[in-house]
């Protein structure tokens, strides 16, 4: 498949994908063709959906995830291989809307003194700090710090959808990214692989956020993304505007910034029930 293979990725290359998307969507095609040991366009629209059913029932994977690989599926099809109807035949699971959990400031504290070494407490204080994804903390450069007096923020290069944008660089943060600098020297990439010349990977960084949650005692602290629901949520608790949030995660429209009025606790604790605002029942 690798003269379709090259169509599918000009395509994408075409509409502006980012490479992450597009390494995403190549590897869900290729999935494809190894579970039916057959060339994606000898497939029709029924094998297509007993492969997602598959994924579903025998590989026990997240909705969320399958509908990655059905977007990958219609993109194919539909744009590459000109085969319209495939659009309204590969379907697309509702997934569920789960709240994610949120530490408190407390945790976060614990989270960040039990990194094991100052590596790991400055991947993660950076994360947090600055309410930055996974791959962005991975692919931050040293040109991305950004502390003259009058910016003071670190750029974000190559966000989700391709954006830049530019966030949050504290003074707590900044000292601590300067001491880390101190001890580690890095050149380019502020985290870089210890393996070999690029950044650091990024189940290294999750590896450090969950070493650090079970040396705090915090059995349910998720994934490293966690810090990031986390940074959003306290500062609205901390009465920044949503707006402002938004602008900082790099979200696209506000209603998914929205989502984290639903996770303050100062807005849940601070509302009174409008039983509260009743005439004395009679008892």
């Amino acid at each position: 498949m690798s003269m379709l293979r090259q169509q599918m990725s000009d395509a994408m290359v075409l509409r502006g994908f980012s490479p992450r998307t597009r390494q995403t969507y190549l590897d869900c095609v290729s999935a494809l063709a190894k579970h039916y040991h057959r060339s994606p366009d000898q497939l029709d629209a029924g094998q297509v959906q007993a492969y997602l059913l598959h994924l579903i029932e025998q590989r026990k994977l997240a909705y969320a995830t399958v509908n990655q690989a059905a977007c990958a599926c219609r993109f194919l099809y539909v744009q590459v291989l000109k085969r319209e109807s495939m659009h309204t035949e590969i379907p697309m699971a509702k997934v569920p809307r789960l709240l994610p959990r949120i530490l408190s400031r407390e945790e976060v504290r614990s989270v960040l003194a039990a990194a094991k070494n100052r590596r790991a407490r400055t991947v993660l204080t950076t994360t947090y700090a600055a309410g930055l994804r996974l791959s962005e903390v991975c692919a931050l450069q040293i040109r991305d710090i950004e502390s003259a007096a009058d910016r003071m923020c670190l750029k974000v290069r190559n966000g989700k959808g391709g954006k830049d944008r530019y966030t949050l660089l504290s003074p707590c943060l900044l000292a601590e990214l300067r001491a880390y600098w101190a001890e580690r020297r890095p050149h380019i990439w502020l985290f870089p692989n210890l393996s070999y010349d690029g950044p650091m990977g990024e189940q290294t960084a999750q590896r450090m956020y969950r070493a650090a949650c079970k040396s705090a005692g915090i059995s349910d602290g998720g994934g490293i993304h966690t810090l990031r629901h986390c940074f959003a949520t306290h500062l609205l608790e901390a009465g920044v505007d949503i707006h402002t949030i938004q602008r900082l995660l790099g979200h696209g429209h506000v209603s998914t910034t929205m989502r984290y009025f639903h996770l303050a606790q100062s807005r849940l604790t601070g509302t009174t029930s409008p039983l509260e605002l009743l005439d004395k029942l009679p008892s």
